[in-house]
């Protein structure tokens, strides 16, 4: 339990550092801060020209993700849209403007600094279809089966219990909902080390899933209709600089980052005639259909 609470509080400060670079500063881009280490390529050209023209300067400064979830789902006009660690709102505010009026967007985040600057940013943007939720991804403060989308921008790789998030996710959607995140995905077996300085790069990085074991686990959490679409791919030369500088022998690091990093688009969706998650397995193979498909 003490690492759990030492990585949201890591996750609160890196976080709460970002909103305050914006909220402090004019025209300063959050992954650029000194402290963060999180600059180019992860976080920066995913939003079109025409977006940000939609939404105030700081939503888009505050942006610390690694793809675009609003422009790779269908949103249709009345929908309810929940974002899991909405930050400065970027997306919660695209959101809200593509299902219009009589739709919903809520924004869920833990940091108190993002959420002071997401409503602000909410505020400047005159929208009126959004509400910002305190609370963590692991315990979703809405009732079930209430969205009809979960979307999330380079945040559940943050989690220390993804498999909760995801059984969270699934429970509030509606029979019929979809899933649809941006997340960092690994491909394949990376050795500890290497993760260890890819994380000196860029925080999401240590916590993400292998592709195989993050389908898996929406699987598990109930979902179907699960895939991994790559958007975009990362590779030293991306951060040989900083690398260089922080001690790291990048060409020997190379050959067992390159190919294996990526930002993903992970689809899902709820089962039509779905109510509860289904229960966990105990372990891997103990999930025997007479388990999945037992009552509660």
């Amino acid at each position: 339990m003490e690492s759990t609470i030492s990585v949201q509080e890591q996750v609160k400060e890196k976080y709460g550092s970002a909103a305050r670079a914006v909220s402090e500063s004019s025209g300063v881009q959050a992954c650029c801060d000194p402290g963060l280490r999180c600059c180019d390529p992860i976080t920066t050209n995913l939003y079109s020209a025409g977006e940000k023209g939609l939404i105030p300067e700081k939503a888009v400064l505050a942006s610390l993700g690694c793809g675009n979830p609003t422009a790779l789902i269908e949103l249709r006009a009345g929908e309810t849209v929940l974002d899991l660690g909405s930050g400065g709102g970027i997306d919660v505010l695209l959101s809200a403007q593509r299902v219009g009026p009589t739709g919903k967007a809520y924004g869920l985040d833990m940091t108190d600094e993002m959420l002071a600057l997401a409503r602000e940013n909410q505020r400047q943007a005159g929208v009126t279809n959004v509400e910002f939720l305190k609370g963590e991804i692991e315990n979703i403060p809405l009732a079930d089966n209430s969205v009809d989308v979960v979307i999330s921008n380079c945040v559940i790789n943050l989690s220390t219990d993804k498999d909760r998030v995801l059984r969270e996710a699934f429970r509030v959607l509606k029979p019929g909902g979809r899933f649809a995140v941006s997340d960092v995905v690994v491909r394949g077996a990376v050795p500890d080390e290497v993760r260890r300085s890819m994380l000196l790069w860029v925080g999401c990085i240590a916590g993400a899933l292998e592709e195989s074991d993050y389908l898996a686990k929406l699987r598990n959490a109930g979902f179907g209709d699960v895939s991994i679409e790559p958007t975009r791919e990362y590779n030293v030369e991306d951060a040989r600089h900083f690398l260089t500088e922080a001690g790291v022998d990048v060409d020997a690091l190379a050959e067992q980052v390159n190919g294996k990093f990526m930002s993903g688009f992970v689809r899902a969706s709820k089962p039509t005639g779905a109510s509860k998650p289904k229960a966990a397995c105990c372990e891997p193979g103990c999930c025997e259909p007479i388990t999945i498909g037992a009552k509660e």
